[in-house]
């Protein structure tokens, strides 16, 4: 059959023909090696985000972006939810759960290897994803644009790499299975609140675009099986992406708590050390608790009026704990 060739605004028969190869992954005469390959990039981006959290190496982390798969059945179930396809459906979305499922699980296994604690207190990389904010969402949202606007336009498919560093799929994940593992399941629950996110806005924004340049006429004339696309499925696309700010706004409250109270209490504590002759290394404000560390040498150091500080900074309700560090440096050398 000829291909319909795409107007403006919207894609051809060859087009969509491109689209269905690319993300169904259970489809096609090629099937067994998609599937291979999906697996195996699974195993191997988690072993290389595990590696990259625990080394906590923000480069590491992007390769393992790079290579994850999960990008390809979160879009293939955009596409389907746009043909009505419940079968291809419920394959994508069993293709997201079980990737999603043996990395958390091969991550888990990757952490009884080591000796630390791989918790957001002693973990950049840790930290970054078990706190997920409306920015989060937001990224998420146009991360989905980006990536099912490359898959319309075979043009500007070079960006798909792109797309794959700007969204955080498999690291979060990753997070989950080695925060369990440490026995922080509050931070675990906060990574997978993350990936879910980005789950749902990929798929929503993916939907969109993809009936905006009008996947289902041309699929039609492609033969290919359309069912009736109902109002439902759309609402519960949007509305879960709507449902998903309610959480991801509380902990952009939180955090913008934690940024006041550090802003007010910096220069409090710093004062207070400088006229005692100490510096401030660390300041941090954790479940409820400003936390501060404190250098100097001997004398022991006196913590009158920091307090008093910190209640003129405007933090009279806020509790808070001083480690005092003291001595300098020592040269320990070795021997003969």
């Amino acid at each position: 059959m000829p291909a319909v060739t795409g107007g403006r605004g919207r894609v051809s028969t060859s087009d969509v023909d491109r689209m269905m190869s690319k993300l169904l992954v259970t489809e096609g005469s090629d099937r067994r090696n998609k599937l291979s390959a999906f697996w195996v990039l699974i195993v191997l981006s988690t072993i290389i985000a595990s590696a990259g959290v625990m080394a906590d190496s923000t480069a590491t982390v992007i390769g393992a972006m790079i290579v994850a798969p999960l990008m390809t059945p979160i879009l293939g179930t955009a596409l389907a939810v746009v043909l009505a396809d419940r079968r291809l459906i419920l394959k994508n979305l069993g293709m997201v759960l079980g990737g999603a499922a043996s990395v958390i699980v091969i991550a888990y296994l990757i952490g009884l290897t080591s000796h630390a604690l791989l918790v957001a207190d002693t973990n950049a990389q840790i930290a970054a994803r078990v706190s997920p904010r409306l920015i989060d969402l937001l990224a998420a949202l146009a991360t989905g644009v980006v990536g099912a606007f490359a898959m319309v336009r075979s043009d500007i498919s070079d960006t798909l790499p792109g797309v794959a560093i700007a969204i955080s799929l498999v690291p979060p994940l990753a997070v989950v299975g080695l925060t369990l593992e440490s026995g922080a399941p509050q931070q675990a629950l906060g990574a997978l609140l993350l990936f879910g996110t980005n789950v749902t806005a990929i798929i929503a924004t993916g939907t969109i675009i993809f009936l905006a340049y009008r996947v289902r006429p041309a699929a039609i004339a492609l033969r290919v099986k359309v069912g009736q696309l109902r109002r439902g499925a759309l609402v519960t696309a949007l509305g879960s992406v709507l449902v998903l700010a309610i959480p991801l706004g509380i902990g952009s409250a939180v955090v913008a708590q934690q940024e006041v109270v550090l802003a007010r209490a910096a220069p409090a504590a710093n004062e207070w050390a400088q006229s005692q002759g100490w510096q401030i290394s660390d300041i941090s404000f954790r479940q409820g608790t400003l936390r501060i560390v404190a250098l100097g040498p001997p004398p022991t150091i006196q913590e009158t009026g920091l307090r008093e500080r910190l209640d003129e900074a405007g933090l009279v309700g806020v509790d808070a704990r001083i480690t005092l560090v003291l001595g300098g440096s020592r040269d320990l050398p070795a021997r003969p």
